[in-house]
């Protein structure tokens, strides 16, 4: 099987995260297909957003279109199955005796990048991007670099590839993430994902706010809004 690295991956739930990785490729590989997954998720209105974040995207750029390609969905409600967690079950956001939160589904980033890698092999993809952080995040084991890199060296092993694992907001946090978005896209690119974006971990979607939809106090849609302060603010002192 031939690698192609002008080729990429993308990871794509439809939050703001997974978008703005979304954009980065576009910018910078020649073609972009991206993957999501159904895992029982409760937030599963992220699924619903995805054409519209796509779309908000090539509209803010245009000369990505052209390099967009196919997104595709994998059935992956074997986790939700198993797991016992506030993202896959109707339970209270709490944190855990381990200093996890609740949140955590154990495995899932390992899941999904272990299924994008065999979907990437078959098409010859050679990169797959995917938007973990360990700088400003609810501390997930599988979002930390150490993890990441374990997992790259374990999937071209298994599968005898030369995958490169993109991991473009590693180091950097929420406040950075809006800025990279507005650098890749002006402000055109930050209001489609203000608009279309989906990160709330309770899937409430009819709650505005000046960063987005959410319902304003859980982990992510807090993470989410004390970056987009941090960006204004800096925004605006510049």
């Amino acid at each position: 099987m031939t690698i192609d690295h002008d080729k990429a991956l993308v990871l794509f739930s439809g939050g703001q995260d997974s978008a703005t990785c979304l954009a980065w490729a576009l910018d910078r590989f020649d073609h972009v297909q991206t993957i999501g997954f159904e895992y029982g998720q409760r937030h599963r209105v992220e699924m619903d957003v995805r054409p519209l974040v796509r779309q908000g995207i090539i509209t803010a750029k245009s000369e990505w279109e052209d390099r967009l390609g196919d997104d595709v969905v994998l059935d992956a409600s074997v986790l939700g199955a198993i797991s016992d967690t506030s993202l896959t079950r109707d339970m209270e956001i709490t944190m855990g005796e381990n200093g996890l939160p609740n949140t955590f589904v154990p495995g899932r980033n390992l899941l999904f990048l272990t299924l994008a890698a065999a979907y990437a092999y078959r098409r010859g993809i050679g990169h797959i991007v995917t938007g973990v952080c360990e700088t400003d995040y609810s501390g997930y084991p599988d979002c930390r670099d150490e993890t990441i890199k374990a997992m790259a060296t374990a999937l071209n092993l298994g599968m005898e590839a030369d995958f490169a694992l993109d991991t473009p907001l590693m180091w950097i946090d929420k406040a950075a993430t809006w800025k990279m978005a507005q650098d890749l896209g002006g402000d055109a690119l930050v209001d489609a994902l203000i608009r279309e974006t989906h990160t709330c971990y309770l899937g409430v979607r009819d709650a505005r706010f000046d960063w987005g939809y959410g319902c304003g106090t859980c982990p992510a849609c807090e993470l989410r809004a004390k970056g987009y302060a941090a960006f204004r603010a800096e925004s605006d002192a510049a």
